[in-house]
């Protein structure tokens, strides 16, 4: 992912409104995350637990920011799910169902779109684990493109679904 400011993404939310973005509190060593390694930006904002953020770009490159609210009572314990972005196998991470009002007058009319999503947003981290060199994976590395790859168009989709009027 290429760097972001603040300022980009306060201004890229599809489903805030301005004071909202404005009061987002960014994720802890924002000045020090390495890029490289992101292919979505997504963390829970320290001041409000119950806020997320996700900060992507699109299949047109454009940046898109979105707005998510987690349970207020936290995770279900009784079955594991997958992340439906990173949708790693090994994560041992919470996944929460994080729900994004939609767009629009949509959203300002109550509708809301939920996908489940690693409680700390360490997606691109999971999608980076690679698997064991063997038969069924010869080319490790051609499995963590893959994944990133997967990442990415998953995270576009549910933008465009949040998007969408």
């Amino acid at each position: 992912m290429q760097a972001i400011t603040l300022t980009q993404i306060r201004s890229s939310f599809i489903n805030a409104s301005r004071s909202e973005a404005a009061r987002l509190t960014p994720p802890p060593g924002f000045d020090r995350l390495d890029w490289d390694a992101l292919d979505v930006l997504g963390w829970r904002d320290p001041k409000m637990p119950l806020r997320g953020y996700l900060a992507l770009r699109t299949a047109e490159h454009r940046l898109v920011s979105v707005l998510l609210r987690a349970p207020a009572g936290g995770a279900r314990k009784n079955r594991a799910v997958l992340c439906e972005l990173c949708r790693s196998v090994e994560a041992t991470n919470e996944v929460l169902l994080w729900v994004a009002r939609r767009a629009g007058a949509a959203g300002r009319n109550g509708n809301t779109v939920g996908t489940l999503i690693c409680a700390d947003f360490t997606c691109s981290a999971n999608v980076r684990v690679a698997p064991p060199e063997g038969d069924m994976h010869p080319d490790p590395a051609a499995v963590v493109a893959r994944q990133i790859d997967g990442l990415i168009a998953r995270a576009d989709q549910f933008a465009r679904r949040v998007h969408e009027r």
